[in-house]
């Protein structure tokens, strides 16, 4: 007999619902309300809901529909920019959850025995990653809101993210889920259940015992210039005018490096000789080296470009770094032909955004050597991991998030810092035109107090540097090769079942054995 709840769930449309709200309830372990430990039972609800599937196709449409949830939820603060279209996107990159759910079902349904739940510790932490993969690609979003990332100011969390990046995070966050879940509802798998947390628990000690520190080497002080919001006609023009002022305050103060945020400068300086005059004269009361970006139609080459570029007691040095890795809509729109109605209905970039070719290391006076990053590319851990390798002292990253300041956006970027410092073992700072700044160190711990989205300041953060190479940067996104292998396993392990399974099916059977006549004997007559 079904329960209440039961018949209520038969409704497609009721199920649906409840799969994007379940799928929604991650977005609480990210910032800004950071429940960073919530993140470990946030996956259970849909779990078990997609566990209760009545059929394979109906497990896919929970995952999609809690895909869609959990897409929406950590874009909700894209809506008043695109509206609808963020609906739209969220359901286009939901169905990337389908097959999980269908996996999830596969492993889990009905009365599953001891050894397919330990199979499932293994498996759908794998497909989870599979998906983080998949969206991962900047044109379908880049790595934003990936489960693992909720983990930033956990310290035995980020010396994980050392050795397998945030790869392995989300890999041993839903592990837990699932073990949770199997807890919960599978009493047969209760014993690999608990096995698994345990194993859980027993990495994250051995990577905190183990797993080797960087080792500091010296220190270096970085101002970061944040103006904060400025309105107005003549925004671009104030704006400089602001950070020059907050810059000025900065002299005497024996700073390495001045920072300023994304777009700090909207004007190609080749074509403004004065701005480029007025910063390097910065540069000269400072005593250090200014980045600022610029955000600019160029001079040399057609298009608009966002470029890092490091300015000097003489003028532009000659660093420049174009940014790579564009977001989708908000620079530039993908296949702008079939989908550039997107900017009827929303802030769409008008015109693409050029991108540049290689990531590049400056040197930015002082002996000190600093990778760029822009805005939306710190999500990308690959990155920082290339700039570490290539000899970065200090990674540094340019932002701003002007359209978002109400919303949760500015807080969960800032905190994407804590984990690319961790991984890579390089301190980072995260220097916005708006927004929140943040300085983390070579561990990821944070450093000074975080710059508000209505701070106008100029604040000098005290670094530690380190040398040395994590294991992260030396072996790469080797927890997603195994998860691929994992899957790679498991599907072909099914592969040969079925094989078997057919033949078996289509053996012919064993005919019986003709049956044995008995001759008759011929009567005796009698006598």
């Amino acid at each position: 007999m079904k329960t209440t709840f039961g018949r209520w769930l038969a409704s497609p449309w009721r199920r649906s619902l409840l799969a994007a709200l379940a799928g929604a309830l991650p977005m609480f372990a990210f910032p800004a309300p950071a429940l960073w430990w919530f993140a470990y039972a946030a996956l259970v609800p849909w779990i078990l809901l997609a566990r209760s599937a009545p059929t394979g196709r109906r497990a896919a449409c929970d995952g999609w529909c809690g895909g869609l949830g959990f897409m929406l939820a950590v874009h909700h603060w894209l809506l008043p920019s695109l509206h609808v279209f963020t609906v739209v996107l969220a359901a286009l990159l939901g169905v990337l959850w389908a097959p999980w759910g269908w996996l999830v079902r596969r492993f889990l349904a009905g009365r599953p025995s001891a050894r397919r739940g330990a199979a499932a510790l293994l498996v759908l932490p794998a497909g989870w990653l599979a998906v983080e993969l998949v969206r991962s690609w900047q044109g379908l979003g880049g790595p934003w809101g990936m489960l693992g990332s909720s983990q930033w100011q956990v310290a035995p969390a980020l010396r994980l993210a050392s050795v397998g990046g945030v790869w392995l995070l989300s890999f041993l966050v839903v592990a837990v889920n699932v073990a949770l879940a199997l807890l919960v509802a599978v009493r047969a798998a209760r014993v690999p259940a608990l096995a698994g947390l345990l194993a859980t628990a027993a990495v994250g000690s051995a990577a905190w015992i183990w797993a080797p520190r960087p080792a500091l080497d010296g220190r270096v002080r970085i101002a970061v210039v944040q103006p904060g919001p400025v309105a107005g006609a003549e925004s671009g023009q104030r704006r400089f005018d602001r950070e020059e002022q907050l810059t000025r305050t900065l002299a005497g103060r024996h700073v390495d490096l001045v920072v300023w945020g994304e777009s700090s400068v909207g004007f190609d300086l080749t074509d403004r000789p004065d701005l480029a005059r007025r910063i390097a004269a910065l540069s000269r009361d400072v005593g250090a080296d200014i980045l600022v970006n610029v955000d600019a139609r160029r001079s040399d080459r057609p298009g608009i470009y966002k470029s890092s570029v490091l300015v000097g007691p003489g003028g532009p040095t000659g660093d420049r770094y174009d940014k790579m890795r564009l977001v989708p809509f908000g620079e530039y729109i993908p296949a702008r032909s079939l989908l550039g109605w997107a900017t009827s209905v929303g802030k769409a970039a008008g015109e693409n955004r050029r991108r540049g070719t290689e990531q590049v290391v400056m040197n930015a006076g002082h002996g000190l050597r600093v990778g760029p990053l822009i805005c939306f590319e710190t999500a990308f851990p690959d990155m920082s991991r290339h700039l570490a390798r290539d000899g970065a002292d200090v990674l540094l990253a340019q932002s701003s998030t002007a359209t978002f300041q109400h919303s949760w956006a500015p807080e969960q970027h800032a905190s994407l810092a804590a984990l690319r410092a961790a991984e890579t073992g390089r301190p980072m700072v995260h220097a916005t035109l708006t927004g929140v700044s943040a300085v983390y160190g070579p561990s990821g711990q944070r450093i000074g107090p975080w710059l508000g989205t209505d701070a106008g300041a100029a604040r000098v953060y005290d670094l530690p540097t380190a040398h040395g190479i994590t294991p992260y940067v030396r072996y790469g996104d080797w927890t997603v090769y195994a998860a691929l292998l994992v899957l790679a396993a498991w599907g072909t392990g099914e592969g040969v079942r079925e094989v078997l399974r057919r033949r078996r099916r289509s053996a012919p059977e064993p005919s019986a054995p003709p049956a044995r006549t008995v001759r008759e004997s011929p009567a005796r007559p009698g006598r």
